[in-house]
């Protein structure tokens, strides 16, 4: 509305329009929002609101609820208060004999793992790519954006494939770890690499590697080498430029890279599917 639009209805004789035009904004800048529409904006915003909660509202009445048959009619007040089904959730989630705390316990450390060691891996890399000429940077560089077009479960076969090949066998008097050696069909198959926690977190590091390295790589670069220069004159060697004044300027988005690994594969749940088939080892998506 234009300021002499807005003049205009203030000086108007009728109540309604005067009332309707009213800014109740106390906005000092910008342009004012008569009151109709901050009404119709009030409105939106609830609609959405609702929209969005309602889903969680209802998974909230299903959850206080003793039945274990879904309802046949829409309810999102609870009628009744029961903790059945929470007392469940934590003894015996799924037909498996394990309780929440211990997916959860599984859940968490591999998703700390990953986080934590593909950071390891990822600034290394990212510095070298950002501060070092060296032949096929450019390339390097592109291989390691390949990963990131393809989805995460079209990695998931020949990592299923390369992580089942290792396997240590007990053969008598001795062990023998597959591919490297090998103990015949009398030998006793006691680690797979392929079904264990440790597996999946490998497979998984391999699939947070290139973001993580492209992402560090992007903030490195803006990191002045100026300041690395004037470390190196005052005799500071590499290693020492780059633990003392690099990772401390880039602690920011070390803190985001992580974050975002630990929540990427906290929700994962193709890898631990398809490789773990002992119940101990599952997380929290696993089946």
């Amino acid at each position: 509305m234009a300021p002499t639009e807005y003049r205009d209805y203030k000086k108007s004789k009728n109540f309604l329009v005067r009332f309707l035009n009213m800014n109740t904004s106390r906005e000092q800048g910008g342009r004012d929002l008569p009151l109709w529409r901050q009404i119709l904006l009030q409105i939106l915003t609830l609609v959405i609101a609702l929209e969005v909660l309602f889903p969680i509202l209802y998974i909230i009445t299903l959850s206080f609820s003793s039945s274990t048959a879904r309802p046949s009619t829409l309810q999102l007040i609870p009628r009744e208060i029961s903790f059945v089904a929470y007392s469940q959730v934590l003894d015996k989630p799924t037909a498996n004999p394990v309780t929440f705390f211990e997916l959860l316990r599984n859940s968490f450390f591999l998703s700390f793992g990953v986080g934590a060691a593909a950071l390891i891996v990822a600034v290394s890399a990212a510095y070298a790519f950002s501060r070092f000429n060296f032949k096929l940077r450019q390339v390097l560089m592109v291989l390691v954006f390949i990963p990131l077009l393809m989805p995460a479960v079209g990695l998931s076969t020949p990592l299923y494939l390369l992580m089942n090949s290792f396997r240590v066998f007990e053969c008598g008097a001795g062990f023998a770890i597959e591919p490297f050696l090998a103990c015949g069909a009398a030998g006793k198959l006691v680690f797979n690499l392929r079904d264990s926690l440790l597996g999946v977190g490998i497979a998984m590091i391999a699939g947070a590697l290139p973001f993580a390295v492209w992402n560090l790589k992007g903030y490195l670069d803006t990191i002045p080498k100026e300041l690395e220069e004037a470390a190196a004159i005052d005799g500071a060697s590499t290693n020492q430029i780059f633990t003392k004044i690099v990772l401390p300027l880039a602690v920011p988005q070390l803190a985001v890279t992580f974050f975002l690994g630990f929540i990427g594969h906290w929700q994962e749940f193709a890898m631990p599917w398809l490789f773990l088939s002992k119940p101990q080892d599952y997380t929290l998506l696993s089946p």
